[in-house]
């Protein structure tokens, strides 16, 4: 466990400088074309209730995209058209009962295309769709902020071709 009163900062430091070995795990950035413009799903997580995109590790039999797909669909109950290539990762420190690991997430933009109504993590989580700005706000990763910003100026390029 990390020594008291050290930040998360620290903890990553602490991480990369004793080069302890780095889980891989693979996330979606759900979004849609709203009424309103481009919105973007986020959920909470299950310990800390901070707004995330949904993320995992590797599924059996599963490729990297075809995971994050599973894990939107689990975490945040939709379903889409997910990339094939990483628009980009950011790395966090996962808290676990047997202590801490560093993950790396590769994160996979997802097009959705239907949103359920019941889904298998709906009672351990909350889903909320924002627009760019508002993601920019509550997302507390700065290269998922950079991933967001992205995809907007990605889907603005396709609305002017």
């Amino acid at each position: 466990m990390a020594p008291s009163g050290e930040g998360i900062f620290g903890r990553l430091l602490r991480f990369v400088g004793l080069g302890d070995s780095v889980e891989q795990q693979f996330g979606a950035v759900p979004y849609r074309r709203g009424a309103g413009g481009l919105e973007f799903l986020l959920i909470t997580s299950r310990r800390t209730g901070r707004w995330i995109f949904p993320k995992g590790g590797k599924m059996p039999f599963l490729s990297a995209s075809d995971t994050a797909a599973e894990e939107a669909y689990e975490e945040a109950g939709v379903r889409g058209s997910v990339e094939t290539r990483p628009l980009g990762s950011y790395r966090d420190i996962k808290i676990r009962e047997d202590g801490e690991t560093m993950i790396e997430v590769d994160m996979y933009p997802m097009m959705v295309e239907e949103e359920l109504l019941d889904w298998p993590e709906k009672d351990q989580r909350r889903r909320r769709w924002v627009g760019l700005d508002e993601a920019t706000i509550l997302l507390s990763h700065p290269e998922l902020v950079t991933i967001v910003k992205e995809i907007a100026a990605r889907e603005a390029g396709e609305g002017d071709a």
